[in-house]
């Protein structure tokens, strides 16, 4: 899906007034940086046992950013603030990501994982309904559910309940984790600068993975791939891909937020295709489109 397609579906104008060029693509590059996550998952996970590859990660993160913050002199979190985003990042990075990542490891396809965790819109919205009780128009309703429907068209040859039963509940705290870890985030977390928020972040997660990680007893393979794999999660995705979710956050409600997690099955698969030649037929591009259609219906209104 270019890049016009995307800022077709997700409601961006050239034109939009009152924002910063570069701004106004930031809803297409986080689907793109944030897409790429599932493609450097199959790189590394054959290397490294899960949790083990994402103590590295966490780590890896958390003393590249202290250096961003000291070097660009960051405002540093108060001891309350620290608290809320130790909470939102066990729940963002840590559930989320050992959710899925146990959950494939445990044997699930990976578009099973796809497809559970691809509630998450819905369920955030909910969620932001209840919670923060941001208003949702029937139209977004009607829009979120179209793409939910899309990402089963994307993903359907891929679900399959194959392996250990046991990976549904990792990838159910993955949803669950995603969906209110975001939320979470969007209220207790929203003045925090960015780059020092991410060392708390990262660091807490560091901490919380090791008694996990030191469970896993298989080695990791330094491998050309796996160093790749690691590279680029560290800064594509947990640098790039989650400073600019969180951004994205702080500028408008959930539900707008919500909607992009839609884009990023099909877009996965145009990666998956042009990558490591994985199939991609025509019910697929449908889904595709009417994933496009779906989270254009749930944009913000205009108005």
């Amino acid at each position: 899906m270019p890049d016009g397609a995307v800022d077709a579906a997700v409601g961006m104008t050239p034109g939009a007034r009152g924002e910063p060029r570069l701004a106004r693509a930031f809803p297409s590059l986080f689907v793109v940086l944030w897409s790429t996550g599932f493609i450097a998952a199959k790189y590394g996970m054959p290397y490294a046992p899960p949790l083990t590859f994402l103590l590295w990660r966490f780590a890896l993160v958390a003393a590249l950013m202290t250096a961003v913050a000291l070097l660009t002199r960051a405002r540093w979190p108060h001891r309350r603030e620290v608290a809320h985003l130790a909470i939102a990042a066990s729940m963002v990075h840590g559930a989320y990501l050992g959710g899925v990542w146990i959950a494939i490891k445990h044997g699930m396809a990976a578009g099973t994982s796809a497809m559970i965790v691809g509630l998450q819109p819905l369920l955030t919205v909910l969620i932001a309904r209840l919670w923060l009780r941001e208003r949702v128009l029937a139209r977004q309703w009607l829009g979120l559910a179209l793409g939910l429907i899309g990402v089963f068209l994307v993903v359907r040859h891929k679900v399959a309940f194959t392996g250990d039963a046991s990976g549904l509940l990792p990838v159910a705290v993955a949803l669950l984790g995603i969906s209110v870890g975001t939320l979470y985030q969007k209220r207790h977390c929203a003045h925090v600068d960015l780059r020092s928020g991410a060392v708390v972040q990262f660091a807490a997660c560091t901490l919380l993975f090791i008694p996990f990680a030191l469970l896993e007893h298989e080695p990791i393979q330094w491998t050309m791939p796996f160093v790749f794999a690691l590279g680029w999660s560290v800064i594509v995705l947990s640098v790039g891909a989650i400073s600019l979710l969180y951004w994205l956050l702080r500028q408008g409600a959930s539900v707008h937020v919500a909607r992009l997690f839609y884009l990023v099955p099909p877009v996965t698969a145009l990666m998956a295709y042009a990558f490591f030649g994985e199939a991609l037929d025509a019910v697929a591009i449908a889904g595709m489109l009417l994933i496009a259609s779906g989270v254009a219906m749930a944009r913000p209104s205009t108005r």
